[in-house]
């Protein structure tokens, strides 16, 4: 063994494309067991890597010190619960749970077992956000006034994949919408309020593929959206300040890259040639170079953490903040009225 030893639930979509290689990728940590029903497709891809069928073999084995859980989402709180009763540090990818009840309860267990647990709230290092985010703390556009975040896709075909499907933690707010609060309450902290609408657009569609979603901060508006039926023309970010605006037309290319059997890491990873658009109202924009991209960075905050030189990456109480707009917006959506987050006080202040 030559580092942490960490057992993969889960080698569809997200743990093929985005935990394995940047596990694999990740000096100090390694991957020593999966967890799949499909073993010729986890071989495939992982020669070397043993393969379980039963998610609780994984959880159980002697070696695996951290579980990441790689699941559809209404599995993720009974494996969570599985493994950190078992004494494990887990890591599950987002949305942390399907209700805000359950993502108390788990972060409440993970503080009484001693165990790490954390989210895969990846986007916090993919290069768009990166150069915005830098940019607003530098003060470049001041005060924000209006911050709009979309994650579009075209895809006008619906898919036989359980995302797509009418199933509990399915449609495109529970997929691209954790991502999109995140961010946002990385910059702006918790909104007082959430008005939400949801939609489902293409024909044969059985769960939400267009979500539109406003946070309320003052007078500060952040907009919130996602769609499956965009072919082209949107930005990624545009943010306006009361000195300036910002336009990020294209999104970060980690998951491209990964897609087309990039290793994080290897040469141009993670590179961004779409610079940030920097307009003050009296000159042609002027470009800004972003940052690049590396959501290698969440992995090697874990490991980290779980050597006790840094801090959890992604805190149990920033997710919990962010099932509590999720659950906020979805309220919304079906009683047509703002909703405001149901934290207390003492989660609000947690995030400060």
């Amino acid at each position: 063994m030559t580092g942490i030893a960490v057992a993969l639930i889960g080698y569809g979509y997200a743990g093929k494309t985005f935990h394995a290689p940047l596990i694999a990728a990740t000096p100090g940590l390694e991957l020593t067991l999966v967890a799949s029903g499909d073993a010729a497709k986890v071989g495939a891809g992982l020669p070397a890597v043993e393969v379980v069928g039963d998610p609780m073999r994984a959880i159980a084995d002697a070696r695996t010190e951290l579980v990441v859980i790689a699941t559809p989402n209404a599995s993720h709180a009974t494996l969570v619960r599985a493994a950190l009763r078992a004494g494990k540090h887990v890591v599950v990818d987002k949305p942390f749970t399907l209700h805000l009840s359950e993502a108390r309860e788990l972060a409440a267990l993970a503080a009484g077992s001693e165990r790490l647990l954390s989210v895969f709230h990846n986007r916090r290092w993919d290069s768009d956000y990166l150069g915005v985010k830098q940019a607003i703390e530098q003060g470049t556009i001041g005060e924000v006034v209006h911050f709009e975040s979309h994650f579009d896709r075209f895809r006008p075909e619906v898919r036989a994949r359980w995302r797509e499907q009418d199933l509990p933690g399915s449609g495109i707010w529970y997929d691209l919408g954790p991502h999109l609060v995140d961010q946002a309450l990385q910059l702006f902290g918790v909104p007082e309020r959430v008005i939400a609408s949801l939609a489902t657009q293409r024909e044969r569609g059985q769960a939400s593929d267009w979500a539109h979603v406003l946070l309320e901060y003052g007078e500060r508006r952040v907009i919130l959206h996602a769609g499956m039926l965009v072919a082209g023309g949107a930005t990624r970010f545009t943010v306006h300040g009361v000195r300036g605006s910002l336009v990020k037309r294209n999104a970060d290319r980690q998951e491209a890259q990964l897609l087309a059997g990039m290793r994080p890491g290897a040469p141009g990873w993670g590179e961004d040639d779409d610079d940030l658009q920097f307009y003050d109202g009296s000159a042609p924009a002027r470009p800004l170079p972003v940052p690049a991209g590396d959501q290698r960075r969440y992995y090697a905050g874990i490991r980290d953490a779980l050597l006790g030189v840094a801090a959890n990456p992604v805190t149990p109480a920033q997710a919990v903040a962010v099932m509590a707009v999720l659950e906020a917006a979805s309220e919304s959506a079906q009683r047509g009225c703002a909703v405001s987050p149901p934290l207390t006080e003492a989660e609000r202040g947690a995030l400060r």
